[in-house]
Protein backbone atom coordinates (compact mmCIF):
# COMPACT_ATOMS: atom_id res chain seq x y z
CA UNK A 1 0.00 0.00 0.00
CA UNK A 2 1.39 3.42 -0.75
CA UNK A 3 2.15 5.49 2.19
CA UNK A 4 0.34 8.93 2.35
CA UNK A 5 0.70 11.25 5.40
CA UNK A 6 -0.74 14.31 3.70
CA UNK A 7 -4.13 15.01 2.40
CA UNK A 8 -6.56 17.54 1.56
CA UNK A 9 -10.28 17.15 1.26
CA UNK A 10 -13.72 19.41 1.30
CA UNK A 11 -16.46 18.25 3.49
CA UNK A 12 -20.29 19.16 3.37
CA UNK A 13 -22.55 18.45 6.26
CA UNK A 14 -26.00 17.72 4.84
CA UNK A 15 -28.36 21.16 4.66
CA UNK A 16 -31.53 21.07 7.22
CA UNK A 17 -35.01 20.33 5.04
CA UNK A 18 -37.77 22.82 5.20
CA UNK A 19 -40.79 23.15 7.55
CA UNK A 20 -44.48 22.34 5.62
CA UNK A 21 -47.25 24.50 5.09
CA UNK A 22 -50.04 22.78 5.28
CA UNK A 23 -53.70 22.42 6.62
CA UNK A 24 -55.45 19.76 8.11
CA UNK A 25 -58.52 18.49 5.76
CA UNK A 26 -61.17 15.92 7.03
CA UNK A 27 -64.91 15.21 6.41
CA UNK A 28 -67.40 17.38 8.12
CA UNK A 29 -64.28 19.35 9.93
CA UNK A 30 -63.80 22.65 7.68
CA UNK A 31 -61.38 24.08 10.02
CA UNK A 32 -58.84 21.48 11.03
CA UNK A 33 -56.16 24.06 11.62
CA UNK A 34 -51.80 23.79 10.38
CA UNK A 35 -50.43 20.96 10.26
CA UNK A 36 -46.91 21.33 8.55
CA UNK A 37 -44.32 19.05 10.59
CA UNK A 38 -41.04 20.48 10.80
CA UNK A 39 -37.90 19.72 8.41
CA UNK A 40 -35.41 17.16 9.47
CA UNK A 41 -31.49 17.73 10.64
CA UNK A 42 -28.63 17.66 8.24
CA UNK A 43 -25.84 14.81 8.39
CA UNK A 44 -23.00 15.44 10.55
CA UNK A 45 -19.47 14.20 9.45
CA UNK A 46 -17.55 12.95 11.82
CA UNK A 47 -13.72 11.72 11.91
CA UNK A 48 -12.79 8.15 13.80
CA UNK A 49 -9.57 7.78 14.83
CA UNK A 50 -8.59 3.72 13.36
CA UNK A 51 -6.14 2.09 14.86
CA UNK A 52 -5.98 -0.47 11.90
CA UNK A 53 -4.91 2.44 9.29
CA UNK A 54 -1.59 4.04 8.87
CA UNK A 55 -1.13 6.32 5.80
CA UNK A 56 -4.22 8.92 4.00
CA UNK A 57 -4.40 6.82 0.96
CA UNK A 58 -7.90 6.91 0.91
CA UNK A 59 -8.31 10.85 0.79
CA UNK A 60 -5.21 11.29 -1.79
CA UNK A 61 -8.10 9.94 -4.63
CA UNK A 62 -11.42 10.55 -2.74
CA UNK A 63 -11.21 14.31 -1.92
CA UNK A 64 -15.24 15.09 -1.63
CA UNK A 65 -17.37 13.79 1.36
CA UNK A 66 -20.45 14.88 1.64
CA UNK A 67 -23.49 14.31 3.97
CA UNK A 68 -26.86 13.57 3.06
CA UNK A 69 -29.89 16.11 4.27
CA UNK A 70 -32.37 16.51 6.36
CA UNK A 71 -35.94 15.37 4.47
CA UNK A 72 -38.91 18.18 4.14
CA UNK A 73 -41.56 18.25 6.73
CA UNK A 74 -45.22 17.46 5.55
CA UNK A 75 -48.58 17.45 6.46
CA UNK A 76 -50.65 15.78 9.01
CA UNK A 77 -47.70 16.70 11.64
CA UNK A 78 -44.68 14.70 9.68
CA UNK A 79 -41.61 15.79 10.59
CA UNK A 80 -38.92 15.20 8.47
CA UNK A 81 -36.08 12.62 8.68
CA UNK A 82 -32.97 13.77 9.96
CA UNK A 83 -30.60 13.27 6.88
CA UNK A 84 -27.93 9.98 7.23
CA UNK A 85 -24.74 11.20 8.84
CA UNK A 86 -21.18 10.06 6.99
CA UNK A 87 -17.89 8.50 9.57
CA UNK A 88 -14.51 9.49 8.17
CA UNK A 89 -11.95 6.80 9.36
CA UNK A 90 -8.28 8.36 9.58
CA UNK A 91 -5.25 6.97 11.49
CA UNK A 92 -4.52 8.11 14.73
CA UNK A 93 -2.38 10.64 15.07
CA UNK A 94 -4.09 12.67 12.00
CA UNK A 95 -4.00 16.98 12.72
CA UNK A 96 -7.62 18.20 10.77
CA UNK A 97 -6.04 21.47 9.98
CA UNK A 98 -8.78 24.24 8.23
CA UNK A 99 -6.88 24.26 4.85
CA UNK A 100 -8.03 28.26 4.42
CA UNK A 101 -6.54 29.62 7.71
CA UNK A 102 -4.12 27.04 9.06
CA UNK A 103 -5.46 26.84 11.90
CA UNK A 104 -5.78 23.42 13.89
CA UNK A 105 -8.93 22.08 14.39
CA UNK A 106 -8.78 18.51 15.83
CA UNK A 107 -5.84 15.95 16.88
CA UNK A 108 -6.91 12.34 16.44
CA UNK A 109 -4.38 10.86 19.69
CA UNK A 110 -6.25 8.03 21.06
CA UNK A 111 -7.62 5.04 18.83
CA UNK A 112 -11.43 4.97 19.13
CA UNK A 113 -11.54 8.92 19.38
CA UNK A 114 -14.53 10.11 17.54
CA UNK A 115 -14.98 14.17 16.77
CA UNK A 116 -17.69 16.10 14.83
CA UNK A 117 -15.96 17.69 11.87
CA UNK A 118 -19.05 19.37 10.45
CA UNK A 119 -22.16 19.70 11.90
CA UNK A 120 -25.48 19.03 9.75
CA UNK A 121 -28.08 22.13 9.87
CA UNK A 122 -30.86 22.39 11.61
CA UNK A 123 -34.22 21.84 9.98
CA UNK A 124 -36.80 24.30 9.51
CA UNK A 125 -40.31 25.07 11.22
CA UNK A 126 -43.35 24.43 9.70
CA UNK A 127 -46.39 26.16 10.33
CA UNK A 128 -47.89 23.66 13.16
CA UNK A 129 -44.95 25.51 15.06
CA UNK A 130 -46.32 29.07 15.00
CA UNK A 131 -50.00 28.56 15.71
CA UNK A 132 -51.69 30.79 18.35
CA UNK A 133 -54.83 32.05 20.20
CA UNK A 134 -54.27 34.85 17.68
CA UNK A 135 -52.79 33.61 14.56
CA UNK A 136 -55.04 30.25 14.07
CA UNK A 137 -54.29 29.89 10.46
CA UNK A 138 -50.59 30.97 10.09
CA UNK A 139 -48.55 30.45 6.73
CA UNK A 140 -45.37 31.26 8.39
CA UNK A 141 -42.83 28.41 7.63
CA UNK A 142 -38.72 28.42 7.86
CA UNK A 143 -36.35 27.11 5.10
CA UNK A 144 -33.74 24.40 6.52
CA UNK A 145 -30.15 25.87 7.74
CA UNK A 146 -27.40 24.74 5.66
CA UNK A 147 -25.02 22.49 6.93
CA UNK A 148 -21.26 23.61 7.46
CA UNK A 149 -18.66 23.70 4.82
CA UNK A 150 -15.27 23.22 4.72
CA UNK A 151 -12.07 22.79 2.99
CA UNK A 152 -9.74 20.71 5.52
CA UNK A 153 -5.74 19.34 5.06
CA UNK A 154 -5.15 16.22 7.15
CA UNK A 155 -1.26 15.64 8.28
CA UNK A 156 -0.03 12.46 9.73
CA UNK A 157 2.25 11.93 12.47
CA UNK A 158 2.66 8.75 13.67
CA UNK A 159 2.82 8.54 17.49
CA UNK A 160 5.73 6.82 18.17
CA UNK A 161 7.91 6.49 21.80
CA UNK A 162 11.11 6.30 20.28
CA UNK A 163 12.55 7.56 16.76
CA UNK A 164 15.53 6.16 14.52
CA UNK A 165 17.68 8.88 13.09
CA UNK A 166 20.24 8.64 10.64
CA UNK A 167 22.36 8.05 7.54
CA UNK A 168 21.04 6.06 4.34
CA UNK A 169 22.34 2.43 5.31
CA UNK A 170 23.45 3.09 8.50
CA UNK A 171 21.33 0.10 10.18
CA UNK A 172 18.05 1.18 10.84
CA UNK A 173 15.75 -0.75 9.18
CA UNK A 174 18.16 -3.88 10.42
CA UNK A 175 17.72 -2.59 13.82
CA UNK A 176 13.91 -2.39 14.64
CA UNK A 177 13.61 -5.39 12.32
CA UNK A 178 15.72 -7.35 15.05
CA UNK A 179 13.86 -6.02 18.02
CA UNK A 180 10.43 -5.36 17.15
CA UNK A 181 7.93 -7.13 15.18
CA UNK A 182 8.01 -4.67 11.79
CA UNK A 183 9.42 -6.49 8.48
CA UNK A 184 10.52 -2.95 6.38
CA UNK A 185 12.51 -3.74 3.46
CA UNK A 186 15.94 -3.98 3.71
CA UNK A 187 18.73 -4.34 1.10
CA UNK A 188 22.87 -3.46 0.66
CA UNK A 189 21.98 -0.12 -1.01
CA UNK A 190 21.14 3.48 0.39
CA UNK A 191 17.82 4.69 0.43
CA UNK A 192 15.99 1.15 0.68
CA UNK A 193 13.36 2.69 3.27
CA UNK A 194 10.84 5.25 1.48
CA UNK A 195 7.85 5.70 4.11
CA UNK A 196 7.87 5.23 7.92
CA UNK A 197 7.89 2.17 9.14
CA UNK A 198 6.49 1.01 13.01
CA UNK A 199 7.18 -1.46 15.39
CA UNK A 200 6.60 -2.63 19.01
CA UNK A 201 9.16 -3.78 20.85
CA UNK A 202 8.00 -6.17 23.98
CA UNK A 203 10.41 -5.80 26.69
CA UNK A 204 8.25 -8.19 29.15
CA UNK A 205 4.80 -9.61 29.08
CA UNK A 206 3.41 -6.25 30.07
CA UNK A 207 6.28 -3.66 28.71
CA UNK A 208 6.48 -2.43 25.63
CA UNK A 209 7.13 0.60 23.55
CA UNK A 210 6.67 2.01 19.77
CA UNK A 211 9.57 2.51 17.75
CA UNK A 212 9.24 4.45 14.37
CA UNK A 213 11.90 4.49 11.16
CA UNK A 214 11.58 7.32 8.28
CA UNK A 215 14.52 7.51 5.20
CA UNK A 216 17.18 7.89 6.13
CA UNK A 217 18.61 11.82 6.24
CA UNK A 218 21.40 13.55 3.46
CA UNK A 219 23.42 16.76 3.85
CA UNK A 220 21.14 19.58 2.93
CA UNK A 221 17.66 17.66 4.00
CA UNK A 222 16.66 20.53 5.22
CA UNK A 223 16.67 22.35 1.63
CA UNK A 224 14.82 19.41 0.30
CA UNK A 225 17.74 17.00 -0.48
CA UNK A 226 16.70 13.27 -0.06
CA UNK A 227 13.34 12.08 1.37
CA UNK A 228 14.33 12.30 5.18
CA UNK A 229 13.06 15.82 5.49
CA UNK A 230 9.60 14.86 4.46
CA UNK A 231 8.90 12.70 6.99
CA UNK A 232 10.60 14.21 9.76
CA UNK A 233 7.34 15.51 11.05
CA UNK A 234 7.11 12.02 12.50
CA UNK A 235 9.24 12.36 15.08
CA UNK A 236 7.91 15.32 16.76
CA UNK A 237 5.76 13.52 18.71
CA UNK A 238 8.39 10.75 20.21
CA UNK A 239 9.81 11.05 23.98
CA UNK A 240 13.64 9.36 22.57
CA UNK A 241 15.65 10.07 19.08
CA UNK A 242 18.68 7.19 18.41
CA UNK A 243 21.32 8.42 16.26
CA UNK A 244 22.06 5.50 14.69
CA UNK A 245 25.69 5.63 13.34
CA UNK A 246 27.45 2.99 10.34
CA UNK A 247 30.65 2.83 12.60
CA UNK A 248 32.27 1.22 9.49
CA UNK A 249 31.13 2.39 6.19
CA UNK A 250 31.81 0.25 3.29
CA UNK A 251 33.29 3.84 1.32
CA UNK A 252 36.52 4.42 3.12
CA UNK A 253 36.62 7.57 1.94
CA UNK A 254 33.27 8.14 4.36
CA UNK A 255 33.72 9.44 7.78
CA UNK A 256 31.18 8.10 10.25
CA UNK A 257 31.86 11.73 12.18
CA UNK A 258 31.19 14.27 9.80
CA UNK A 259 28.07 12.10 8.36
CA UNK A 260 26.79 12.49 12.25
CA UNK A 261 27.41 16.42 12.63
CA UNK A 262 25.64 16.65 9.51
CA UNK A 263 22.79 14.98 10.77
CA UNK A 264 22.54 17.23 14.13
CA UNK A 265 22.70 20.41 11.22
CA UNK A 266 19.97 18.79 9.23
CA UNK A 267 17.72 18.44 12.50
CA UNK A 268 18.83 21.85 13.67
CA UNK A 269 17.71 23.67 10.84
CA UNK A 270 14.21 21.61 10.55
CA UNK A 271 12.96 22.21 14.00
CA UNK A 272 14.94 23.54 17.24
CA UNK A 273 12.43 22.06 19.11
CA UNK A 274 13.19 18.56 17.26
CA UNK A 275 16.66 19.16 18.63
CA UNK A 276 16.28 19.51 21.72
CA UNK A 277 14.56 16.39 22.39
CA UNK A 278 16.24 13.43 24.10
CA UNK A 279 19.11 11.77 21.72
CA UNK A 280 20.95 8.75 22.39
CA UNK A 281 23.91 7.68 20.13
CA UNK A 282 23.81 4.15 19.02
CA UNK A 283 27.12 2.96 17.30
CA UNK A 284 26.16 -0.12 14.71
CA UNK A 285 27.71 -2.27 12.43
CA UNK A 286 30.24 -3.09 15.62
CA UNK A 287 29.95 -6.99 14.00
CA UNK A 288 32.02 -5.17 10.88
CA UNK A 289 34.71 -4.01 13.27
CA UNK A 290 37.96 -5.97 14.00
CA UNK A 291 37.41 -6.93 18.04
CA UNK A 292 40.65 -5.95 19.22
CA UNK A 293 40.16 -2.66 17.31
CA UNK A 294 36.54 -1.83 18.67
CA UNK A 295 36.88 -0.13 21.65
CA UNK A 296 39.74 2.47 20.06
CA UNK A 297 37.37 3.25 17.31
CA UNK A 298 34.18 3.54 19.92
CA UNK A 299 37.01 5.88 21.66
CA UNK A 300 38.09 8.01 18.45
CA UNK A 301 34.53 8.43 17.11
CA UNK A 302 33.40 10.07 20.75
CA UNK A 303 36.28 12.27 21.33
CA UNK A 304 36.03 13.48 17.91
CA UNK A 305 32.39 14.12 17.75
CA UNK A 306 32.22 15.48 21.20
CA UNK A 307 29.85 13.73 22.46
CA UNK A 308 28.28 13.95 25.96
CA UNK A 309 25.35 12.09 26.42
CA UNK A 310 24.69 8.25 26.39
CA UNK A 311 26.76 6.15 23.90
CA UNK A 312 25.72 2.35 22.64
CA UNK A 313 27.47 -0.10 21.32
CA UNK A 314 25.56 -2.55 18.66
CA UNK A 315 25.54 -5.09 15.85
CA UNK A 316 21.70 -5.02 14.57
CA UNK A 317 22.33 -7.69 12.13
CA UNK A 318 23.76 -10.03 15.48
CA UNK A 319 21.49 -8.33 17.97
CA UNK A 320 24.67 -7.99 19.92
CA UNK A 321 23.85 -5.21 22.48
CA UNK A 322 20.69 -4.45 21.44
CA UNK A 323 19.02 -6.51 24.32
CA UNK A 324 20.73 -3.81 27.18
CA UNK A 325 19.38 -1.23 24.77
CA UNK A 326 16.08 -1.36 24.57
CA UNK A 327 15.75 -2.23 28.24
CA UNK A 328 17.43 1.39 28.79
CA UNK A 329 14.63 2.47 26.18
CA UNK A 330 12.09 0.98 28.18
CA UNK A 331 13.23 2.80 31.47
CA UNK A 332 13.51 5.77 29.92
CA UNK A 333 10.05 5.88 28.31
CA UNK A 334 8.23 4.42 31.37
CA UNK A 335 9.63 7.36 33.22
CA UNK A 336 8.82 10.10 30.71
CA UNK A 337 5.32 8.70 31.23
CA UNK A 338 4.72 8.64 34.46
CA UNK A 339 6.38 12.55 34.78
CA UNK A 340 4.03 13.65 32.08
CA UNK A 341 1.05 11.88 34.14
CA UNK A 342 1.81 14.53 37.31
CA UNK A 343 1.97 13.04 41.03
CA UNK A 344 -1.14 11.33 42.01
CA UNK A 345 -3.65 12.77 44.43
CA UNK A 346 -4.04 11.27 47.48
CA UNK A 347 -7.47 10.17 48.99
CA UNK A 348 -8.15 12.55 51.42
CA UNK A 349 -10.31 10.14 54.05
CA UNK A 350 -6.88 8.63 54.50
CA UNK A 351 -5.19 11.88 55.14
CA UNK A 352 -8.22 13.09 57.55
CA UNK A 353 -7.92 9.30 59.39
CA UNK A 354 -4.51 9.86 60.06
CA UNK A 355 -4.49 13.15 61.88
CA UNK A 356 -7.77 11.85 63.76
CA UNK A 357 -5.99 9.24 64.98
CA UNK A 358 -2.92 11.40 65.98
CA UNK A 359 -0.41 8.82 63.76
CA UNK A 360 2.64 9.60 62.92
CA UNK A 361 2.92 7.42 60.03
CA UNK A 362 6.91 8.19 59.53
CA UNK A 363 7.36 6.59 63.05
CA UNK A 364 9.36 3.14 62.30
CA UNK A 365 7.27 0.96 63.99
CA UNK A 366 4.78 1.19 60.87
CA UNK A 367 7.29 0.04 58.92
CA UNK A 368 6.39 -2.99 56.78
CA UNK A 369 8.14 -6.41 57.78
CA UNK A 370 9.42 -9.23 56.21
CA UNK A 371 7.16 -12.14 56.12
CA UNK A 372 9.08 -15.18 58.36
Amino acid sequence: MKFVDEAFIDIAAGDGGNGCVSFRHEKYKEFGGPDGGDGGRGGHVFAVADPNLNTLVDYRYSRRHEAKRGQHGMGSDMFGAAGDDITLNMPVGTIITDADTGEVLFELLEAGQKITIAKGGDGGFGNLRFKSAINRAPRQKTPGYPGERRNLKLELKVLADVGLLGMPNAGKSTFIAAVSNARPKIADYPFTTLHPNLGVVRVAAEQSFVVADIPGLIEGASEGAGLGHLFLRHLQRTRLLLHVVDIAPFDEGVDPVEQAKAIVQELRKYDEGLHSKPRWLVLNKLDMVAAEERAAKVKDFVKRFKWKGPVFEISALTREGCEPLIRKIYEHVHAQQLLEQGPKEIDPRFVDAEDDAGLDLTDPRFAPRDND
